[in-house]
């Protein structure tokens, strides 16, 4: 196989002919890029590049001496004091090791990247999304919190600048929560389109900071019509061919020789003992810092000088292989290996990044080498890659690891080592020490919170879609008939959550209303789902926590997720917790949160606001959290489908219209229960309990609901983008316009307690499920959004009552005279 460096034709050449894909730009940007198509359904094409020691081995000079003269440039950018005061962060995978070289380059300015690899001790700093990846959750991992704090300048590294979506989230995530007046953008190469060029200067006015980039070359690539799929067409047809003939079209030539036997039968690699300094950080996931770089480059010497004896003596030909986000090591060690060994050496890395390898001289993976993760990845097991490895005419490798990826994995008989060994006749392996940060504090009590309940074991949704904070109640017994339960709540002061009203099992005439307002209202759902997660992504985080309240904003966190995956590729966590009137939200759900994510992108979820108790029972309990344990960053304001109250600024709409999941209870909720908080049920370190119904299964529309408004999520993808835009630059300010008309109506109609007015179709439909209620007053004109209300009034024997200007569709009244199952604002049962 010819060199992939040194080739004399464009490696892009076979991608160009075959797509019509056009590389426009500076004369030497088809010296730093060539092209290759992408095993993934978001992007057909890969800018490959030739310097950047990820995809292509190349002179590790070479690659440090690209990301070095980048930092240069920034620092003549800045000026020596700016210079001085700047942090620089790389981006996971491709950039670890350009961005610790353009910080080496920048001088004093400590580095940190981004990671997929979580570690238990570090509290992330942040998260961001890489939305044309394969794998797409970033998170911010520093051992000093403070590293990201200050405003000195932020240098963000990217091998490549296109359309600048992942830089820009990141900032707008950063500067949320840290702010500052100057970034920098840094890329090998800027292939921004002319519809992009005018973002970034559009960008750096939207958030009130200087924005700059810098980069080695710059282009476009032009795509024409179609090229996703028929980028896939030739992707399908060229794999089919390599399982035709066993895989040597997709891995490149076979090997030959003394070496083209099983891998099982190739010795054991060589381990090199690097005598690695203790303590040293492998990398910037947790930080690296001027001190750490000095100490790296005292050290180097020594033990380039132990790989170079352990090399063979006959080797003209070296590799050195990192491994994923472990980059800047191997990259260092090669490039002092350069310096004293009798060879050529040459720098790359494995990857996640799943390409096609077509044995062609125009093309720039000419050979895919393809073995099982081996460190243990927080998204589970997959393929890993080696690319033009195989075929390359290494007389040896040398794999570079972390001790993490020290597995049996990885010399397991399809392991990377015995991969390696059936292309070079020498494979060394050299393991740096993973670096774990101790934590920063110890906490005085273990963890002892168990792992949110999932479907099927608890609730009819699929796992996937929620977990629940929360315990299993199933096996206690805790209803009783509505009378019955709101007596004994009244005689003993006892509380509402407590215990549970028998769930109520709807009419066929019931169900078919409920089908009936779900088919007419779908459209409109999907129009508010979209909507409020638009909002939610662009104003309260990139990456968002979604924690619906349980149990009526479940089904609407579900969809808000749904919404996420179908429009922006995004996979985002869901939880449901507990919240109880006059006791606030369950502080352990919140707790696990906390040391699972980071507060500040945990959104709560709710179906609709009424008069916005719930709204102002959130913000007291989150402020009372903040008190008793210290944690801070949980932004107390819901997210709603519809905000008749105007209680909110994050909304799909301010209309007072029917969701059919307020028709019914359990069935339409995951088959769970309303929440229980009960003193002999539920200790201090225990989440709130809830029961799943599974007797209830034959009467389930749970996923039946997700799917219809789900499937209307295409036809109004354009009604979003335009309602979405109205939203954001309109105002959204909370006027409580329904507290004011609550306490309005609860005057005229001489109840005088604003807890026993229930606004809106949602309120009034629990009013009609759950209490005793007193009447119900209807907009005058409402139509079919009241289908349901004027049935089960009409069974329940409660008048409907058309009020002429209501700023609701409809308000349910409860009066004491006539119930004893009336609550007040504590939960309790209100005396008459």
């Amino acid at each position: 196989m010819i060199n992939a460096v040194n080739n004399p034709v464009w490696s892009g050449t076979w991608v160009a002919e075959r797509l019509g894909v056009e590389l426009v730009g500076d004369d030497k940007l088809t010296d730093l890029l060539g092209l290759a198509l992408r095993r993934n359904p978001k992007r057909a094409h890969l800018l490959v590049s030739n310097v950047l020691g990820k995809h292509v081995p190349q002179s590790p000079s070479v690659v440090y001496g690209y990301g070095f003269a980048l930092g240069r440039r920034v620092r003549e950018l800045l000026g020596a004091e700016e210079a001085a005061r700047a942090v620089v962060l790389g981006y996971a995978e491709t950039a670890t090791g350009l961005g610790h070289s353009v910080a080496d380059g920048v001088g004093l300015a400590p580095y940190l990247h981004s990671t997929r690899r979580p570690v238990a001790s570090v509290a992330p700093a942040g998260g961001f999304e890489e939305s044309h990846s394969h794998a797409t959750s970033h998170l911010l991992l520093p051992e000093d919190p403070a590293l990201l704090v200050g405003d000195g300048p932020l240098v963000l590294v990217d091998d490549e600048f296109s359309t600048g979506n992942t830089v820009l989230n990141t900032i707008r995530d950063l500067q949320g929560r840290y702010p500052r007046r100057r970034y920098v953008v840094v890329a090998l190469v800027d292939m921004r389109s002319a519809a992009d060029l005018g973002r970034l200067e559009a960008f750096a006015r939207e958030i009130g900071a200087r924005v700059d980039l810098v980069a080695a070359a710059s282009g476009t690539v032009r795509l024409p019509h179609g090229v996703l799929e028929r980028g896939q067409e030739l992707v399908a047809q060229y794999e089919a061919e390599s399982a035709a003939i066993g895989g040597r079209s997709s891995a490149g030539p076979a090997p030959t020789g003394p070496h083209s036997d099983d891998s099982r039968n190739h010795p054991a690699p060589t381990r090199v003992d690097l005598c690695w300094p203790r303590g040293l950080p492998d990398g910037g996931r947790h930080g690296f810092t001027p001190s750490h770089r000095a100490r790296l480059d005292n050290a180097l010497p020594a033990m380039a000088a132990r790989l170079a004896e352990a090399l063979p003596a006959d080797a003209r030909r070296v590799l050195v292989l990192g491994f994923e986000e472990l980059m800047y090591a191997p990259l260092r060690l090669a490039r002092e290996l350069e310096q004293v060994a009798d060879a050529q050496v040459r720098y790359s890395t494995t990857t996640r990044s799943p390409v096609l390898a077509v044995d062609d001289p125009g093309y720039a993976i000419r050979s895919r080498i393809v073995f099982p993760a081996h460190d243990d990845p927080a998204d589970g097991p997959g393929e890993r890659y080696a690319y033009n490895v195989a075929g390359a005419g290494f007389d040896a490798v040398v794999a570079v690891v972390d001790s993490a990826a020290d597995t049996p994995e990885l010399h397991a008989p399809d392991g990377l080592l015995a991969q390696l060994a059936a292309h070079t006749p020498h494979v060394l392996l050299a393991v740096v020490p993973s670096y774990v940060p101790e934590p920063l504090y110890v906490p005085e009590r273990p963890a002892m919170l168990p792992e949110p309940l999932r479907g099927p074991a608890f609730s009819s949704y699929p796992p996937e879609e929620v977990g629940w904070l929360l315990q299993d109640l199933s096996d206690v017994t805790l209803e009783a008939p509505t009378e019955e339960r709101e007596e004994a709540i009244q005689s003993g002061g006892a509380h509402y959550a407590e215990s549970l009203p028998v769930e109520y099992q709807p009419s066929e005439q019931y169900q078919e209303l409920f089908h009936a307002a779900l088919e007419e209202s779908a459209a409109r759902l999907a129009l508010a789902v979209g909507a409020v997660t638009e909002i939610v992504l662009a104003e309260r985080s990139p990456r968002p926590v979604l924690v619906s309240l349980a149990r009526a904003g479940t089904p609407v966190g579900v969809l808000m997720r749904r919404w996420a995956q179908f429009r922006h590729g995004l996979d985002l966590p869901h939880y449901a917790v507990s919240i109880v009137r006059g006791r606030g939200i369950d502080a352990n759900a919140l707790r696990w949160l906390a040391a699972h994510h980071d507060p500040s992108d945990v959104v709560f979820v709710d179906g609709w606001t009424g008069k916005g108790a719930i709204t102002r029972e959130l913000a007291d309990a989150i402020k009372e959290f903040e008190a008793s344990d210290g944690i801070t960053g949980f932004d107390p304001e819901i997210a709603v489908l519809a905000d008749p109250g105007s209680c909110v600024r994050t909304y799909g709409t301010r209309e007072d219209f029917l969701i059919p999941s307020a028709c019914l209870n359990s069935t339409v909720s995951g088959l769970i229960s309303r929440t229980v908080l009960r003193a002999d049920l539920v200790g201090p370190h225990d989440f709130h309990g809830a029961k799943f119904y599974r007797e209830l299964a034959g009467a389930d529309v749970s996923v039946d609901f997700l799917d219809a408004v789900a499937a209307r999520f295409p036809e109004v993808a354009d009604a979003v983008a335009t309602q979405v835009k109205e939203l954001l630059s309109g105002d959204r300010e909370p006027t409580w316009e329904g507290w004011a008309a609550v306490e309005r109506i609860s005057e005229e109609y001489g109840i005088h307690d604003v807890n026993l007015v229930k606004p809106g179709v949602g309120e009034t439909t629990r009013v009609l499920l759950r209490r005793v209620p007193w009447k119900i007053l209807a907009r005058a004109g409402a139509g079919a959004d009241l289908d349901h209300v004027r049935l089960l009034a009409e069974q329940r024997g409660v008048p409907v009552e058309e009020v002429a200007e209501l700023p609701y569709t409809c308000v349910g009244l409860i009066h004491p005279k006539y119930t004893r199952g009336a609550t007040g604002a504590d939960g309790k049962a209100v005396n008459v």
